[in-house]
């Protein structure tokens, strides 16, 4: 197969995939995500359920898989963070690479996913891989710059752990103000300036300061 012939095909399953994941959760919304079956999802695409099974390989995953596709844009925005910028900072901005495209900032999809039991363990290990990548990426900027952390160092679990923790703390609030007009980025800044209200030294890029 041509490398033009295999770009043609991945652009038609991101498609289908799209369409599949947009007429799903319009079905979910309406009728509830227990009383959507694959076969109704399948039957409004025009599709087979074998179908949908091979862009989705579970229901759960239609619903947080759209999540999961953004983490690469977040890992790539975290990435082309400047490498002197703190690396709290660097977090902060790696969260509008996922609000941008309307994602997390889809609140009805949002509330759906913390209201089901099923989706929001999907959900959560879905952000934990993108917390494990993202501490990744945080390790080879310290090295590029000349700052490694040392092997047994946990700054960047630490930090990209806590960064998660505040996306969780402020989609909880985006939920709970019952208002969308401003979407979530307004909670996002108000729980990660939290941790920085808590009194300790702001990371900067590469190994945070230690506390002797």
């Amino acid at each position: 197969m041509t490398e033009k012939k295999s770009a043609l095909r991945e652009r038609t399953r991101e498609v289908i995939r799209d369409d599949i994941t947009s007429v799903a959760v319009q079905l979910f919304l309406e009728h509830g995500y227990d009383a959507t079956t694959t076969d109704h999802i399948a039957d409004a695409v025009g599709i087979s359920q074998r179908s949908v099974f091979r862009y989705f390989p579970t229901k759960q995953d239609i619903v947080v898989g759209k999540f999961g596709r953004g983490v690469d844009d977040m890992m790539t925005a975290l990435e082309a963070r400047p490498a002197d910028e703190p690396a709290w900072d660097s977090l902060r901005h790696m969260f509008d690479a996922a609000t941008s495209n309307g994602g997390l900032d889809s609140y009805q999809v949002q509330r759906m996913i913390f209201e089901t039991p099923e989706l929001l363990s999907v959900y959560l290990r879905t952000l934990h891989d993108a917390q494990v990548r993202a501490s990744e990426v945080l390790i080879d900027r310290a090295a590029a710059t000349s700052t490694p952390y040392p092997p047994d160092d946990p700054a960047s679990r630490a930090l990209a752990a806590a960064a998660f923790g505040c996306l969780i703390a402020a989609q909880e609030m985006f939920l709970g103000s019952g208002s969308t007009e401003r979407g979530l980025a307004p909670h996002l800044d108000r729980a990660m300036d939290a941790i920085i209200a808590l009194g300790r030294p702001r990371p900067r890029t590469g190994r945070p300061p230690r506390a002797d």
